[in-house]
């Protein structure tokens, strides 16, 4: 029989603990983390994104890193290209083109153009 791991990155079912991270780029300069949480409330933040019909990219070593964001901050320059991959993705989806997201407001209630999960 297999004894379980003690890790402290799992849950009580010794699953990594799911993860979202909520990003809003629209009138910023550069991608804000906007809100991040696991288990429970990862599963609020992608609930809340596809009620206001916002996409959910799944990436989990892009989460892992933008999860140790603090909420409010930007993301670090080392994520610009990995986080412009997620928003092309988004664009193309959306039917826009760079710099629509400056002149396009976000339905009311919605707080982010992106949100990325694993």
């Amino acid at each position: 029989m297999r004894r379980p791991v003690n890790n402290p990155y799992s849950n009580a079912f010794g699953k990594p603990p799911r993860q979202a991270v909520a990003l809003e780029y629209g009138q910023n300069v550069t991608p804000v983390v906007t809100a991040n949480g696991s288990d429970e409330l990862a599963e609020r933040i992608i609930a809340e994104a596809r009620k206001h019909g916002v996409y959910v990219a799944e990436d989990p070593r892009l989460v892992a890193m933008l999860a140790q964001i603090d909420t409010g901050q930007p993301i670090p320059e080392h994520l610009y290209t990995a986080v412009a991959v997620i928003l092309s993705w988004v664009y193309w989806l959306r039917g826009m083109v760079p710099g629509d997201e400056k002149t396009i407001a976000a339905p009311e209630g919605e707080a982010s153009n992106n949100r990325t999960n694993n």
